[in-house]
């Protein structure tokens, strides 16, 4: 019993419920952190998930990165929490942690040297993700390249243009990115008519193709609104340039002006329209018609013999004597 008590009385019993109580304390401020880390991440999720039904987004591939940054972002809070909670209970049970502070910054300023394109791609990659620049079936313009975009991750950005190449590009290597199809796209069209066109009947004419194109079964759908005839654009050198713009859902908008081109094409030939296409035509005046020019051949005959070929009758006659000197 006296050695019991001897053992007992060699804690100090004040400071370990001191200590306990600070250590207590902590894990119930980390739990508190990571409570409120967990809210705000689900109301972070709640808002994109938000977001993506008011733009009629694809739930797929949407919440599936959504998801994956929440998940990102929740385990990196986590090991940040947890590392600093573990230093401070390090602190409060007497370890010195300054030497440890002092190595894991040596350790880290190495990484940091090493590994700082990684961490750069890492973090661009996090802020396009969490801003949705771009989404996975876009097509878009990367540092010039344009093409689909078949995957986004945190550290590179897949895209394959038309001929089927595949691009590869480092998120933090991305200085100009252009989406040609986020939310709503467009065509915008020019199209170039004869200086002796009425460009006010023109412009009727892509009106009327263009409500015509809207109420169409297969190709209405993709239209979101009238197609907006802005006017003339330019005078060219050969032709009056008149400019306008169809709003597409997103990616559609290559398929709505294929056909509204093939659309205007049969107008203007059923009107008579003049479409400008490289030629010359010669013109007496601004109201005459053009006129055939027709090259006349002279044949060549024996030398000296004097004869002339007729161009409009085809005979051959020689020339009189006074003619000649």
């Amino acid at each position: 019993m006296d050695l019991l008590n001897e053992y007992l009385g060699i804690f100090d019993w004040k400071l370990l419920a001191q200590t306990s109580f600070r250590l207590l304390f902590i894990v119930v401020v980390a739990w508190f952190f990571r409570s409120l880390l967990d809210k705000l991440l689900g109301r972070l999720k709640n808002r994109l998930d938000e977001r993506a039904q008011a733009a009629h987004e694809a739930r797929t591939e949407y919440t599936k990165r959504v998801e994956t940054l929440i998940l990102l972002v929740r385990q990196g809070g986590i090991v940040v929490l947890w590392l600093v909670v573990g230093l401070v209970i390090l602190k409060e049970v007497g370890v010195e942690i300054a030497p440890i502070l002092a190595s894991a910054g040596i350790v880290g300023l190495a990484v940091g040297f090493g590994g700082q394109n990684l961490v750069r791609d890492v973090i661009s990659g996090f802020f396009i993700i969490l801003e949705d620049q771009i989404r996975v079936g876009d097509v878009a313009i990367i540092n010039g390249t344009g093409g689909l975009v078949e995957e986004i991750n945190f550290r590179t950005i897949i895209l394959r243009d038309l001929g089927g190449v595949v691009h590869i590009f480092p998120n933090g290597a991305v200085t100009s990115l252009s989406n040609l199809t986020k939310e709503w796209s467009a065509y915008v069209f020019d199209i170039g008519v004869a200086y002796k066109e009425n460009t006010d009947a023109v412009v009727t004419i892509l009106e009327e193709v263009g409500r015509e194109l809207k109420e169409d079964a297969v190709f209405g759908p993709m239209i979101l609104e009238e197609p907006e005839i802005f006017g003339v654009d330019k005078l060219d050198n050969s032709a009056v340039v008149i400019k306008g713009r169809i709003k597409t859902v997103p990616i559609q908008q290559w398929a709505v002006g294929r056909e509204f081109l093939r659309r205007v094409k049969q107008a203007f030939d059923a009107r008579g329209i003049e479409i400008p296409f490289p030629h010359q035509t010669v013109y007496f005046g601004e109201a005459s018609k053009p006129f055939a020019v027709h090259l006349l051949e002279r044949k060549k005959r024996e030398e000296n013999s004097g004869e002339v070929s007729s161009p409009e009758s085809g005979d051959t006659r020689r020339e009189p004597s006074w003619a000649t000197t």
